[in-house]
């Protein structure tokens, strides 16, 4: 071969290197994705709400009279047992002041009392002296009818006599009972605020229970409601107790989800602050709703649903009453299937499709799906078991583009 032709071909070898480069050039290079095999397993859907914790029976221990409390020495967490441990102690509530009026009346008030007493204290020393009179007059009229000097209709009358005269005098002191009555009465509408103490009486401030305001079931203090000395009314709450092993949880759901419980469904307790999550069972879907405003100033509608612990108290004793959890309730589920990872589907011409990851590209897959939740889809038909699928498809994927699984 002479050195020309040598020249020659190494000339057209040179264009084509340099046309194979030039198509190389022009070539779009693969896309990194990332990749996820289709398994088989089970499909859970679940509504996640929050909630807290309640406890199911609360008692409310209010004051059983209108009067003075003593402070109250119970402290949120304290046992207390039913019908022994002492809540609080009350006395009467002082008297009010009188004013200038209502005082001068109320001596007016006592000075006729004390009228009437006297007069009906003489009412009885007459009484008393008229029954000694017919007593004696009985005795005499006795003797003489014995001897035969007075006839019988003669101890008759004077045995009536003694008889009348006994009952006026038991009248007598009976109308004396009740002047005496309207005596105190009348003088008790003059006491003023401290005027039994200076009078001797018991200091309030004794340790002595006089109203005792008693637990009504065993359990501890949740909250004191009135803790300082005071006058109180009847009815005022003073404490509330209740048994912190005794709880539920109460989640607020939208009703349009709401709708979709049914009691007996299964549920996680999720970030309540323990490292496991807690099993729940919801136990009832209460059958009105209300309405509340949200963060963002929309009304929306919700419903309370109440869940059972399912877990012995040991794994969730931490929780107190009103402690925030976030519920996951399981509405429905599908085991044994075929699913893939929400963020590979994408709607194609009206229809859930994927990319399937063949042979160095994507290639477009129509599938049919069943059961969904915010991770996981249930594939009906259009996959098979261990097929590789992309996941977060970008708009630079298209049906046959080459592809390469992204390295982390």
């Amino acid at each position: 071969m002479s050195l020309r032709s040598i020249k020659t071909i190494a000339k057209y070898g040179l264009g084509l290197l340099f046309l194979a480069l030039l198509v190389y050039a022009f070539i779009p290079a693969a896309e990194e994705v990332d990749i996820e095999r289709v398994r088989r397993g089970d499909v859970e859907i679940i509504l996640e709400a929050e909630g807290k914790t309640r406890i199911r029976d609360i008692y409310v221990v209010s004051a059983p009279i209108d009067g003075r409390v003593m402070r109250v020495e119970s402290e949120p967490g304290d046992m207390v047992h039913a019908g022994e441990t002492v809540i609080a102690n009350m006395t009467p509530a002082d008297p009010d002041f009188l004013d200038k009026r209502s005082e001068t009346q109320a001596r007016a008030d006592v000075r006729g009392a004390e009228a009437v007493k006297w007069q009906a204290s003489t009412q009885v020393d007459r009484a008393r002296a008229a029954l000694d009179f017919a007593e004696a007059e009985y005795r005499r009229n006795e003797e003489l009818f014995k001897k035969g000097n007075v006839s019988i209709a003669r101890l008759e009358e004077a045995e009536l006599q003694l008889k009348m005269r006994k009952a006026e005098l038991r009248a007598a002191e009976a109308d004396l009972q009740v002047a005496e009555s309207q005596l105190e009465s009348a003088q008790a509408r003059l006491v003023q605020p401290g005027a039994a103490e200076e009078a001797g009486e018991k200091d309030i401030h004794d340790h002595i229970c006089q109203v005792c305001v008693h637990a009504p079931v065993n359990g501890k203090v949740l909250r004191v409601m009135h803790k300082s000395e005071g006058v109180i009314a009847i009815g005022t709450p003073l404490a509330e107790i209740g048994d912190p092993t005794n709880l539920e949880i109460v989640v607020e759901m939208l009703s349009r989800n709401a709708v979709k419980v049914r009691p007996g469904d299964s549920a996680l307790i999720r970030r309540w602050g323990g490292d496991e999550e807690i099993n729940a069972r919801v136990r009832l879907v209460e059958p009105s709703g209300f309405t509340k405003v949200s963060a963002l100033g929309v009304e929306e509608q919700r419903v309370n649903v109440i869940l059972d612990f399912i877990d012995p108290p040991e794994k969730w004793q931490t929780l107190g009453d009103a402690f925030r959890v976030e519920a996951g309730i399981i509405v429905d589920r599908a085991e044994n299937v075929l699913y893939v990872p929400v963020s590979a589907l994408f709607r194609e011409n009206g229809q859930w499709s994927v990319f399937v990851f063949s042979e160095g590209r994507a290639v477009l897959r129509p599938v049919q799906v069943g059961r969904k939740n915010d991770q996981e889809a249930e594939i009906i038909n259009g996959l098979k078991e261990g097929e590789q699928v992309v996941v977060h498809p970008g708009n630079a994927i298209a049906d046959g583009v080459r592809v390469v699984e992204r390295k982390l």
